[in-house]
């Protein structure tokens, strides 16, 4: 099957109109934020390479990441812990994505959002785009941006929360950070209305009480 191309922004850029690809990263992981990329690609300088970036190796995400950066309109957004908390994590994926493309140097007239679902109340017309990292370049270029930030963050994190290997497994639930979960309790980083950590702080509870 082959990668992603620009079919869904042609049309756009053949009318002069910016088309802005959004994409989001950390749906999954027990800690950490959720956090967005919004990408307005030059339709004269797309980076060759672009795909779905679960589908590339790091080095290759980090060396399309600076070319991106180098020709594009990139802005991240970002949703906290505790708004993840308060509100589910789809809401703060779409809150993550509404605050990329608000922060765009200029606000494109298109969105291509990866997903079933839009973003509310954006400040432009966008089309939902189901696997869409492997379907549009704006958007896989958005997945790129996303994951690198993300990464680079939950390394950051590491540093000052060791133990919990999140520079490896990003803050995901491999069993090392299950046991380290278990064994450490939970940082101000973990999402509490996670399963896994809910049911860890509350055996810890009931065993203290």
């Amino acid at each position: 099957m082959s990668g992603p191309d620009d079919s869904f922004e042609t049309e756009h850029w053949g009318a002069g109109r910016l088309v802005a690809g959004l994409d989001e990263v950390g749906r999954g992981p027990l800690a950490g934020p959720v956090v967005a990329a919004a990408v307005i690609l030059d339709p004269a300088r797309i980076p060759a390479g672009l795909n779905d970036s679960k589908k590339l190796s790091e080095k290759a995400r980090d060396r399309l990441s600076a070319a991106i950066r180098d020709c594009a309109e990139v802005a991240i957004g970002v949703a906290e812990v505790a708004e993840i908390d308060e509100i589910n994590i789809l809401q703060a994926s779409l809150l993550a994505m509404h605050r990329a493309l608000s922060a765009l140097p200029r606000a494109p007239h298109h969105a291509l959002v990866d997903g079933r679902f839009v973003p509310p109340q954006l400040a432009c017309p966008a089309t939902p785009l189901i696997k869409g990292d492997g379907r549009s370049v704006s958007i896989a270029a958005a997945s790129i941006v996303a994951k690198t930030w993300r990464d680079a963050l939950m390394r950051d994190l590491a540093q000052h929360h060791p133990g919990y290997g999140w520079e490896t497994n990003m803050g995901y639930g491999s069993k090392s950070h299950i046991s380290a979960l278990r064994n450490l309790g939970a940082t101000p980083h973990h999402r509490r209305s996670f399963k896994p950590v809910h049911n860890i702080l509350w055996q810890g509870n009931s065993t203290s009480d």
